[in-house]
This record gives structure tokens, C-alpha cells and sequence, in this order.
């Protein structure tokens, strides 16, 4: 693994001025089912775009469906899918800077109340899944590949996520993560 992949920062990823044109989101604001990470979104639109740029990582829900942040980016061709999400959005709902945000203990609590996010998912997704809506059947398997990454691989990222909040940098593979 080369130095530029333990340090790097999906911030340093956005394209010059994007951090002011696209991400005007605030923290305040903050959907609960975002993942923990440096992307979020606050009061984001309800038309259901974001899926269309970044569909392994943007979902709906909250009391207007709003779009959030379920997955984080791991690579510059996934924070770019989530500029153009965030582009599309009318409201400049989405926030690149969760790090200022997130704490240790906050993930962990995240973490720990992921039954709740489980549960809104088990709720849509029959719901999306019979419907004749295209957008709400593409829309159900985006729940479905949440679901499945809470189940399997989430815990992990945040886990390397911890360790980038703690030392500043994320871990190569030889080190060893905290605890959730």
C-alpha cells in the first residue's frame, strides 16, 4: 500500500471550488440515517436525483424523503459521483465536513443505534419493493445494499474512520483499528 493510500483524505478528492459551490449544508440540519463520515446531508432535496450520480451511495428517507449519505466515498471517482449528486440538489443540502463533527463517541453511538436505521429500512422497503414506480424499485435496492452493508462491511469502515478521526490519517493494513 503506498503512503498516498494511508493518507488519503477524501476532502483533498473534491475538484477546486466545489467545496464552496456544491456543499452548503449544515450540521444542525443532519438527516440521523447519514453514515458517519466527512459527506452528510442536511436539508437536501426530495426529487430523488441523487441516486442517479451516486446510487452506491445516496438513498431517501426522513420525514420528505430527503436524500442522505449512506455509504462514504472510499475513492476520487466515488467523491466525484457525490459532487454531481450534491449539484443536482436545489436546496445545497449536502456538507463535506463531518470530520469537524464527528466525534469518537458520536460513531460509536451511531453504531450502536443502527437497529433503529435497520428498522426504517425494513419499513420502506416492502413498500418500494411492490411498487410500479421505477424509481421506488431502484430506490429498494439501494435499501437493500444498505441493509446488506450494515450486516457486512459497515463496521469496518467505520472502524478506519475512528482511526482517521483519532490520528488524523486513515490506517494502512497493518494497523489495527479501534473498537466500536
Amino acid at each position: 500500500m503506498t503512503d498516498e493510500k494511508l493518507f488519503w483524505d477524501p476532502i483533498a478528492a473534491l475538484p477546486d471550488g466545489e467545496l464552496e459551490a456544491s456543499f452548503g449544508g449544515r450540521w444542525a440540519d443532519r438527516l440521523w440515517l447519514n453514515v458517519p463520515g466527512p459527506f452528510y446531508t442536511g436539508m437536501a432535496d426530495n426529487c430523488w436525483t441523487g441516486r442517479l450520480h451516486a446510487p452506491r451511495h445516496v438513498l431517501y428517507g426522513g420525514e420528505y424523503l430527503g436524500e442522505y449519505v449512506y455509504r462514504q466515498p472510499a475513492t476520487a471517482t466515488e467523491v466525484q459521483s457525490l459532487v454531481v449528486a450534491a449539484q443536482e440538489d436545489p436546496f445545497c443540502g449536502y456538507a463535506c465536513d463531518g470530520d469537524s463533527w464527528w466525534t469518537p463517541g458520536a460513531v460509536r453511538e451511531w453504531w450502536h443505534d443502527r437497529a433503529r436505521v435497520m428498522e426504517y429500512l425494513a419499513v420502506l422497503l416492502p413498500e418500494w419493493s411492490s411498487s410500479d414506480i421505477p424509481a421506488e424499485q431502484e430506490a429498494a435496492e439501494g435499501l437493500r445494499d444498505f441493509s446488506a452493508y450494515i450486516s457486512s462491511g459497515l463496521a469496518v469502515d467505520l472502524r478506519r474512520y475512528l482511526f482517521r478521526l483519532e490520528e488524523g490519517y486513515y490506517p494502512g493494513i497493518s494497523r489495527s483499528l479501534p473498537d466500536l
